[in-house]
């Protein structure tokens, strides 16, 4: 607990407001931010000299989200964000593939299979998802599964171990999560995960800033996907690999920017400082007692105060002011799906989940 304090202290956001809200943006570590003043400073005084020497940071970031979530360097791209990586990766598949969302899902997930017009079904969230999910596995010729691991809205969880079981039940079938809710919170191992195509944003629980991302690949996607995209960069900006892009390369095809992803390699360094082992049970715990606290005083459905595991995002109703009372309180939080998400991560506190619940009682 002690490391999870000292981590707290080094978020100066924090000593001003009760933030409940990295399920829209995690905060700056000021270490970070020292970081991000440096890099720039040298930009300045070193200008094409230094850019071109730092580009080593892209190629120690792409191997270092390898260690982080148990994949090899060679099948991960790095990408602006995960809604830019999903559109290139839509351009190689086969129009003919039936999809298999959930309903509600995040858009930047969602909608780039309807506006290529594939033939796409959904399942509702709620109480049975697994089941209702497998239902149509079994029934259908579904090629594709896409889902976000953790729904941004009220926080459902889709273990990956579940998605594990289907890829065993499902050899052929295309698994596409979108990590960005999920990441950072709780510690994923994707050789082991059954996923395909893992893409993600840095700018929530990796807590790296904008202007970073990545996408994950099996060696089946990489067979199932024709991308076509392609630049200068691609080819590591040797004119004779024209003709020989890798498959991760298909989706840099232009500059990386080595403040925004140097950023994010600093972050997976704090993170892995603290242990993911140790995040992932934090959050865990903490996830339990907020589900407690809020089940408790009927501010949860029930699916979610009675369920299995969840993650550490939750939607309260909004009877109408009480987000208008939060935010007058200094608390941080997002008006989400008709409700209140809340969202903690491993620097929020019991001091924080308690000082939520006082506020709430005199709230509408």
């Amino acid at each position: 607990m002690d490391e999870f304090l000292r981590f707290r202290s080094h978020f100066p956001l924090l000593e001003q407001y009760t933030y409940l809200n990295t399920a829209a943006w995690g905060v700056l570590h000021d270490g970070l931010l020292e970081w991000r003043q440096e890099h720039d400073l040298d930009y300045l005084v070193g200008g094409s000299r230094m850019k071109i020497g730092a580009l080593s940071l892209l190629e120690d970031t792409r191997e270092h989200l390898g260690r982080f979530f148990n994949c090899p360097a060679q099948r991960i791209s790095l990408v602006p964000n995960f809604s830019l990586g999903m559109n290139l990766l839509l351009e190689g598949l086969r129009k003919d593939s039936e999809v298999l969302t959930l309903e509600g899902d995040y858009p930047s997930l969602t909608w780039p299979f309807q506006s290529r017009g594939f033939s796409v079904r959904e399942v509702s969230s709620g109480p049975g998802l697994e089941e209702r999910i497998l239902v149509v596995l079994s029934q259908s010729l579904v090629r594709v599964l896409a889902v976000s691991l953790v729904q941004w809205i009220d926080g459902v969880l889709i273990s990956p171990d579940f998605l594990r079981s289907i890829k065993d039940r499902f050899p052929e079938l295309l698994i596409i999560a979108d990590a960005t809710q999920y990441a950072g919170a709780f510690q994923l191992d994707f050789e082991h995960s059954g996923i395909d195509v893992m893409g993600c944003s840095g700018y929530k629980w990796l807590l790296g800033g904008n202007g970073n991302g990545f996408m994950l690949f099996s060696q089946h996607a990489e067979k199932e996907f024709q991308v076509l995209s392609t630049g200068f960069n691609s080819a590591n900006t040797d004119l004779s690999r024209k003709g020989d892009i890798p498959f991760s390369k298909r989706f840099e095809p232009g500059h990386l920017d080595t403040l925004n992803f140097g950023s994010l390699n600093y972050a997976l360094g704090l993170l892995e400082a603290l242990g993911m082992d140790a995040v992932d049970q934090y959050n865990r715990e903490m996830s339990l007692k907020v589900r407690q606290s809020l089940g408790n005083r009927g501010l949860l459905p029930d699916y979610i105060a009675e369920g299995g595991r969840h993650s550490t995002i939750f939607n309260i109703p909004e009877p109408g002011g009480r987000y208008a009372h939060l935010k007058a309180h200094d608390i941080v939080c997002s008006a989400r799906g008709g409700g209140i998400r809340l969202s903690f991560h491993c620097y929020n506190t019991e001091n924080d989940l308690d000082k939520l619940l006082e506020i709430l009682k005199s709230a509408p």
